[in-house]
C-alpha cells in the first residue's frame, strides 16, 4: 500500500512521472492507508511520514489491529483486476499460492467478493499461461473446473462462475451486450471476449478493446495482461 500511495501522490514507477486514471475506490481506499499510518506514527513515536512509510511489513504487523486493507467490501470497480499481472508473473510456479494472493490483492482497494474472484479466476488463467496451457484450454468452459484444486477450499461466486463458463462467447460483441465498463464483471467479460475473439492478432484485439467504448483503456490493460 505505501508504494501504491507513493504511485497515487509522486507518481513512483509510473511511466509518465505522474499517476493518472484512478478510480474512485482506489483514491478512497490510499486516503484510508494514509489515515491508518498515523496509528503507526504513534505507536512508534515518528515525525515524518517518510519514516512511517519505511517501517518494514514484519515492525508494522506487530501493532494490534492495524489493516492495510482498506478497500470497502461493495468496491466492485476495476481496479484490482487491472493492476493484477505482477502477482501470477512472480509466483506462477506455485498455482494455488498464486491464487490466492491474486484474491488477496483485491481487498487492498476493492473488498468485494466479485473484484475478490475475479482476480482469482483472471490470476488462474495467467497461471495457466506460464505453465505451458494452449489458448483452447484457457479459453475451455470447463477450465474451472479442471483447476479446481487451485481454488482451495473456497470456490469461485456464482456471477464469475458464469463468466467461466463462457457467457463472454458473443460473435456480435458490442452488439450482443459486451461492455468494458468500469464495473468489474463487465471489464473480465470484455477482456475475455477480446481475447476469444482476437485471430491471433494483438493488434487488432487492442483495438476491438477500445472500440467496447467506456472504461476503454482499462479493458484493453486487463486484455493486454493475458495476451
Amino acid at each position: 500500500m505505501v508504494r501504491y500511495k507513493w504511485w497515487y501522490r509522486y507518481g513512483y514507477l509510473s511511466s509518465t512521472g505522474v499517476s493518472f486514471g484512478s478510480g474512485r475506490a482506489t483514491r478512497q481506499s490510499l486516503r484510508e492507508f494514509s489515515k491508518r499510518q498515523y496509528i503507526l506514527m504513534r505507536a512508534f513515536n515518528l515525525k515524518t511520514e517518510s519514516e512511517v512509510d519505511h517501517l518494514s511489513f514484519r515492525t508494522v504487523k506487530r501493532v494490534a489491529n492495524f489493516d492495510v486493507t482498506c478497500g470497502r467490501s461493495y468496491a466492485t470497480g476495476n481496479g484490482a483486476l487491472m493492476r493484477l499481472a505482477p502477482i501470477p508473473l512472480y509466483f506462477f510456479r506455485n498455482p494455488r499460492v498464486a491464487i490466492e494472493l491474486c484474491g488477496r490483492n483485491s481487498p487492498l482497494t476493492h473488498g468485494s467478493r466479485l473484484s475478490m474472484d475475479a482476480c482469482r479466476y483472471y490470476g488462474a488463467l495467467i497461471v495457466a499461461t506460464l505453465n505451458g496451457e494452449t489458448k483452447q484450454q484457457l479459453l475451455s468452459n470447463n477450465f474451472y473446473e479442471a483447476h479446481r484444486a487451485w481454488f482451495g477450499r473456497k470456490g469461485l461466486c456464482k456471477q464469475v462462475l458464469r463468466i467461466a463458463s463462457g457467457s463472454y462467447k458473443r460473435p456480435g460483441g458490442y452488439s450482443m451486450g459486451i461492455r468494458g465498463t468500469g464495473y468489474v464483471l463487465k471489464s473480465l467479460e470484455a477482456a475475455l471476449w477480446v481475447f476469444w475473439s482476437d485471430q491471433n492478432s494483438f493488434r487488432n484485439s487492442v483495438l476491438a478493446a477500445v472500440n467496447l467504448g467506456d472504461d476503454a483503456d482499462t479493458t484493453a490493460a486487463i486484455y493486454g495482461q493475458l495476451a
